[in-house]
């Protein structure tokens, strides 16, 4: 798959690091860290020099209960600092973001991969009766087709409820992807991303880690986004900053398990783990 200048193997047997950079004051893990624009590209050339493949750039904190902001607002976040790392740096960047005007806007500004929280169905989900799209401008799914860029699809739902998760997941994603080829996405241009942490409860995010295999079903290209989550937190009874270790165990169940991509925020050390474990299993 080619996400901006560079041709990400997604049929080898290697997993890429995707390297997040919140450019909030409330993140969950590092809100307000890098919210200056110096301190934010100073912690970019930090993560590619440590192996990061591609950068993540959000402009809205996700954790739970976090506080929306206006469109206006995380568009001028993202755009500039998504401008400035694309003059900066030779490396593919990638949006965070479920607004399709947000999107539309990173993408202009040379965003080279759309990454969508509610894996093309906050439209389908939140829009007024009636309605096709929350936004004037279309749905998110339309907005990526238009610009022709690819995109992560993120399992999410409303509430944590499942008769069977593996199963109701899987539907789940069938639907988002649905969406994406109604809009024209091709699925040549999807990564999809069984989001651990959202919709989920404690349990659900530990039986999705502990069956990463099932998501090779769909042919795709996979994405673990599990970095110093509550599963990892509530299971070692670790604050934010101390579950490093906990997500360095679920990127090597990305490599055991032949996936693509993780997305942390610590890449030297996921880097290390998972060139080591590549090694182990023969396939570097």
């Amino acid at each position: 798959m080619q996400i901006g200048n560079r041709e990400f193997d997604f049929y080898g047997n290697h997993v890429y690091v995707m390297g997040i950079l919140n450019v909030t004051p409330d993140s969950f893990s590092d809100g307000g860290q890098f919210n200056d624009k110096d301190m934010a590209l100073a912690h970019v050339e930090t993560m590619i020099s440590q192996g990061a493949d591609i950068i993540d750039i959000g402009g809205e904190s996700t954790r739970p209960g976090y506080e929306k902001i206006s469109v206006e607002e995380e568009t001028e976040r993202v755009t500039q600092i998504i401008r400035l790392v694309k003059e900066r740096f030779d490396i593919p960047v990638s949006i965070d973001t479920y607004k399709a005007p947000v999107m539309d806007a990173a993408l202009q500004a040379g965003a080279d991969l759309a990454n969508d929280i509610w894996g093309l169905r906050y439209d389908e989900l939140f829009a007024p009766e009636g309605k096709d799209s929350v936004w004037d401008i279309g749905t998110l799914a339309e907005v990526v087709a238009r610009h022709g860029k690819p995109v992560c699809i993120m399992h999410n739902r409303i509430e944590s409820q499942y008769s069977n998760l593996l199963e109701d997941m899987k539907n789940d994603l069938h639907i988002s992807l649905g969406i994406a080829g109604k809009a024209g996405i091709p699925d040549s241009q999807i990564i999809l991303d069984p989001g651990v942490g959202f919709g989920k409860t404690y349990e659900h995010n530990l039986e999705v880690l502990a069956h990463l295999d099932e998501f090779r079903v769909f042919g795709l290209p996979l994405l673990l986004a599990a970095s110093r989550k509550s599963v990892i937190g509530l299971t070692l009874d670790l604050p934010v900053e101390e579950r490093e270790e906990g997500t360095i165990v679920t990127s090597v169940l990305a490599v055991q398990n032949r996936w693509n991509m993780v997305r942390v925020h610590d890449v030297e050390k996921n880097v290390r783990a998972i060139r080591m474990m590549e090694k182990i299993m023969g396939l570097l």
